[in-house]
Parts: C-alpha cells; structure tokens; sequence
C-alpha cells in the first residue's frame, strides 16, 4: 500500500542536519533520532524524535502520534516541552510526506520529508512563534535499524547517529 517505510514502518531512524534561526547569524549542526513504533490497535504511529543541537547540552524531545489515516491525507500530534501538545494536519504521495500545524496560539511550521532513490529522505521544515523566532531546518534521515527500542530506551541511549 505504501512505498514509505519512515513513519509507516516501525523502526528506528538516524539523521543530521543544520538549523538557522532568524536571531542567530551562524548555522547550528545537529543530529536526530526517530523512533517508530509499531501501529497499534487503533491505527496510531507513536515516534520519538530526539535532537541534539552541536554545543548544547540538552537533548530535545518531540513525540508524536500520527492518525486517522485517509488516502493522502492524516493528523499528526506532537507534544514537548516547548509547545505542549498540537495538532497537525499531514498529507503524503508516493514520494514525499509532509504535515504543518496552524491556528495554534504562539506556534505554526511545517516539515517536509522527501524519498530519495536510497531510501533516505530529505527534510525541510520551517517553524515561527508569535514573537516572530523563525527556525529553519535541512537535514537527512536514514533507516538505522528495522528493530524498535522501547521508547524510553532511545532517550537513555547516548549512541550518535
């Protein structure tokens, strides 16, 4: 049914990229894991994604639930500590999938995940806040492993991707 195995597909992702934000001139490197947890009875897709920025020392964590599946179409919730809980909208074809969160009070982007011949994807994402912090990411995710950790094992695990 589906060509994509991120997201779709349990298993656990590795990444890197670089983040420019509006307030700071030079760029910030980092790397991420995803991990996809197996569809449950209802149809969800529990993810972790954590990211660490190069020279922070603080990891962060987003988590979310993918649902409600329709041809092309799903909602997404993501949750951390930043933002707390939104819901998103997202919408994927044969080669790219893609969800933007809008109409949240001080909180609204996108991400962008675009299949590569490999297998891997490229992301571009782009977030604001109502203060006008405007963040914009590039990177590129690769399956790492098809076999899941439990998801409070890719947060204790200190392994780079």
């Amino acid at each position: 049914m589906f060509t994509h195995t991120f997201i779709f597909s349990p298993g656990l992702w590795a990444g890197e990229g670089k983040i420019s934000l509006n307030m700071v001139e030079e760029q910030l490197f980092f790397t991420t894991k995803w991990s996809v947890q197996t569809t449950d009875f209802a149809g969800r897709i529990a993810c972790a994604q954590d990211i660490q920025v190069q020279g922070l020392s603080e990891q962060m964590r987003n988590e979310l639930t993918f649902y409600d599946f329709q041809p092309k179409a799903f909602l997404v919730d993501m949750e951390n500590q930043n933002v707390g809980r939104i819901v998103g909208q997202g919408l994927y074809d044969e080669k790219m999938i893609a969800w933007e969160f809008r109409n949240n009070a001080n909180f609204e982007g996108y991400e962008t995940y675009i299949l590569q011949s490999d297998g891997s994807y490229t992301m571009k994402g782009e977030y604001i806040t109502t203060d006008q912090f405007r963040t914009q990411i590039e990177a590129r995710i690769w399956l790492k492993s098809k076999e899941v950790p439990a998801s409070d094992e890719t947060q204790e695990n200190g392994e780079e991707p």
